[in-house]
C-alpha cells in the first residue's frame, strides 16, 4: 500500500538505492527484516546525528537501562542497522533449520544495499565508526530476554574483526562480528518481529523510533493509542515536549510511516496509530497458500528452461515466512536464480 504523497520539495522517504537487488541471504524480492523486541521496545540507541557522549539512564515502571557511551559516542539508531542485518540472517538460517552462532559474517557490499545505503568509500567508512561505536557502548539493564536477567554490564557487540582491501581506498571487504549474549539469547528464543523494507528509508531518527513502537505495541491491532508523554518517554527523545509534539504533527501530516497510519488529538494529547493492513497475515498452519495458476507461466519466462515447481519446492523450502505477493515473490526468485545460474 503506497504512502500519501506530499507536496514539500523534499520527499519524506528517501529513494530506494536499490531497486534491483542482488541475490543474498536476506533479500529476494520482499526483503525480510528482523528485529529484536526488547530493541523496539526500550530506547538503547542515540536519536543524535552528533556524537553522544553522556551516560543515558531511562525507567519504565520495573523496568530499567543505563548505556554508557564509549569514547566515539553511543551507538545510534542507525548504527542498528548492522544488528537488523545481523539477526535477520541468524532468524533465516533458523528458519531453514541450518546450524548459527553468535558470530556472523558481514559481506560489506550486500549490508549497504540490505540497509538502502550508497556504495561509496564514505560509506564503508561509516561502517568502521557504527561498529566501533557498538563494541563501546555498555549497557546495564533488569529488561530479561528469554527467561533471563543480566544486569552485569555488557556491549551491543562483544568483538569484530575486520578485512580492508589493500590498496588507496582500503576499502572494507567484510567483517566478524560476535553478538553479545544478552542480543543473542533474545534471537534463540525468536523474540524478534518482522519491520517494513521501508524502514531504511526513513530519513529521521524519531520516525524510525515511532515505527519502531507501533510495530511492537501495536502489530498485528487494528490501533494503539498513547499518551503524548508517554510516547516521548519510550522514544528515548531528548527533544522537549513541545518540539517532539511538533515532529508527530508532521509524521501525521506526511503520513508516510509503514505499516501505521499516525494520527494526533490534539484536545487529549493523545497519539494514535492504525494499522493499514499491509503486514501479511501469520497463516494458521505457518504455510504459504498455493500459487495461481498464471504465476507458473511468468516463472518460466523469467527462468527459461527450468523445472519451476521444483523452483518452488527451493522457494518454499528456503523462505523465512510468508510474503505479501507469494506470486511477486517466488517470479523474483526464479528471475534471481536464472540470472545467477543460467540454464539447467
Amino acid at each position: 500500500m503506497p504512502v500519501t504523497e506530499n507536496t514539500n520539495s523534499l520527499p519524506v522517504l528517501l529513494p530506494d538505492r536499490h531497486p534491483q537487488h542482488d541475490l543474498f541471504i536476506c533479500d529476494v524480492a520482499d526483503a525480510v527484516l528482523k528485529d529484536v523486541m526488547q530493541h523496539m521496545e526500550h530506547p538503547f540507541y542515540s536519536l543524535s546525528k552528533k556524537p553522544e557522549t553522556t551516560v543515558k539512564r531511562y525507567r519504565n515502571g520495573e523496568h530499567w537501562l543505563e548505556v554508557t557511551p564509549s569514547v566515539k559516542g553511543l551507538a545510534t539508531i542507525y548504527d542498528k542497522d548492522i544488528l537488523i542485518y545481523c539477526i535477520s540472517q541468524i532468524m533465516a538460517k533458523l528458519k531453514r533449520g541450518e546450524d548459527f552462532s553468535p558470530r556472523v559474517r558481514i559481506n560489506s557490499r550486500e549490508l549497504l544495499i540490505f540497509t538502502n545505503r550508497g556504495t561509496s568509500g564514505r560509506e564503508y567508512q561509516a561502517l568502521l565508526d557504527a561498529l566501533d561505536r557498538l563494541e563501546g557502548t555498555r549497557i546495564r539493564t533488569n529488561i530479561v530476554t528469554g527467561d533471563e536477567e543480566q544486569i552485569d554490564g555488557f556491549g551491543l557487540i562483544d568483538a569484530s574483526s575486520i578485512r580492508r582491501k589493500q590498496g588507496m581506498d582500503g576499502r572494507l571487504m567484510w567483517c566478524e562480528i560476535k553478538l553479545s549474549d544478552w542480543v543473542f539469547n533474545a534471537i534463540q528464543n525468536q523474540e524478534v518481529l518482522t519491520l517494513h523494507r521501508d524502514y531504511f528509508r526513513l530519513r529521521k531518527p524519531i520516525e524510525r523510533r515511532v515505527y519502531e513502537l507501533a510495530r511492537k505495541h501495536c502489530g498485528q491491532q487494528k490501533s494503539w493509542r498513547i499518551s503524548l508523554e508517554k510516547l516521548l518517554l519510550k522514544s528515548g527523545s531528548q527533544s522537549p515536549e513541545k518540539r517532539f509534539r511538533q515532529m508527530i504533527k508532521l509524521l501525521a501530516e506526511h503520513d508516510h510511516l509503514p505499516d501505521y497510519q499516525v494520527t494526533f488529538d490534539a484536545e487529549t494529547d493523545i497519539v494514535i496509530f492504525l494499522n493499514r493492513g499491509t503486514m501479511a497475515p501469520v497463516p494458521a498452519d505457518g504455510r504459504i497458500r498455493p500459487l495461481r495458476a498464471g504465476t507458473y507461466d511468468q516463472a518460466r519466462e523469467v527462468a527459461p528452461g527450468w523445472d519451476v515447481h521444483a523452483l518452488e519446492q527451493e522457494w518454499r523450502d528456503w523462505i523465512v515466512e510468508a510474503p505479501r505477493d507469494p506470486d511477486a515473490a517466488f517470479v523474483g526468485f526464479c528471475r534471481k536464480v536464472f540470472e545467477k545460474r543460467g540454464q539447467p
